[in-house]
């Protein structure tokens, strides 16, 4: 054969394989409520296609009002993942007008979830539990807890492994021809979040027993599983602004409580908690229960307690 006509033999072989029909990716349809599950959600479906995330950016899910475009992928969807309608508020209409055909998951119905009550009052600082440093029990008074759950339940890397249990299931029954590979994902991100926890334990343990006070009550799993101790919080609901005269009571406790630290969150004035602790020595920081400050992905979950911990073991023992 002549150089030219192998040439052009060789283009035409190399042409046809391009041209070449490829296996058309997995036509998966599933949305998720906010960033901590979404990022669960695409660990479990890595490789097979991505989920759909409803709250974006710095948006809250307790005050979100759902955009057309929100509602069209809902109607086009084959599975909708969310927390719970107390987390999620928006989603009590959204579901009782879903179309049957898709498939609602609420992960805090996941078996092996361990769920804590709602603590309800102006402080929370006894846990009928003792401090780990010195063995001291709190005697101040006990915040009341209420039988309906703290929806925050993903800051419990356990509660993360039984709501990957729960998503892979559901999406192995939805999309049983990827059922393998939902399979040895979960299998793979339950390593992770065991490694993660194992990380979180050897971070936090400096840190343990030391009295510091939040914006709002959403951290109450991260303070069970690492035996943190959350004494306060500034406002009773995440969007509602604190009363004046909470505040100046909340300022005595700043210092009655012995708080190290008092807490902003991402989407709050930062200078709210400066007045409370102005001509204390209390230390100020911010915490991001939701992830709001960080871009979406399977690797959110992960960044979001790491923060979480560095955030925490930053202002609670800060290096000399």
């Amino acid at each position: 054969m002549r150089t030219g006509t192998w040439l052009i033999a060789i283009l035409a072989s190399t042409l046809a394989v391009c041209a070449a029909p490829r296996p058309a990716a997995a036509q998966t349809k599933v949305v998720v409520s906010i960033k901590p599950l979404h990022a669960l959600v695409a660990g479990v479906m890595a490789g097979i296609g991505a989920p759909e995330l409803l709250v974006k950016g710095a948006a809250s899910p307790h005050a979100y009002t759902l955009k057309p475009s929100d509602a069209k992928a809902l109607n086009d969807a084959d599975l909708f993942l969310r927390m719970s309608e107390a987390v999620e508020p928006f989603t009590a209409k959204v579901v009782r007008a879903l179309p049957k055909r898709v498939t609602l998951v609420t992960l805090q119905d996941a078996p092996g979830m361990k769920l804590l009550p709602r603590r309800t009052g102006n402080t929370f600082e006894a846990h009928g539990h003792e401090a780990s440093k010195g063995g001291h029990k709190h005697d101040h008074d006990q915040r009341k807890t209420t039988d309906a759950p703290d929806g925050h339940a993903w800051l419990d890397p356990d509660n993360a492994k039984a709501m990957v249990a729960s998503i892979e299931q559901a999406l192995s029954a939805k999309y049983p021809a990827h059922a393998a590979a939902f399979k040895a994902n979960a299998q793979k991100l339950n390593a992770d979040l065991d490694a993660l926890d194992q990380e979180l334990v050897s971070k936090l343990k400096p840190v343990a027993g030391k009295p510091y006070i939040v914006f709002h009550d959403a951290f109450q799993y991260l303070e069970d599983r690492y035996d943190l101790n959350a004494v306060g919080s500034i406002s009773i609901s995440p969007d509602v602004p604190p009363s004046a005269k909470r505040l100046s009571d909340l300022r005595k406790k700043v210092v009655s409580l012995e708080a190290m630290c008092v807490f902003a969150e991402q989407r709050h004035d930062t200078r709210l908690v400066q007045n409370l602790v102005e001509g204390t020595s209390v230390r100020t920081g911010t915490l991001d229960a939701e992830a709001l400050a960080l871009e979406p992905g399977p690797d959110l979950y992960f960044a979001m307690m790491r923060r979480l911990a560095d955030a925490l073991k930053s202002c609670l023992a800060p290096q000399a």
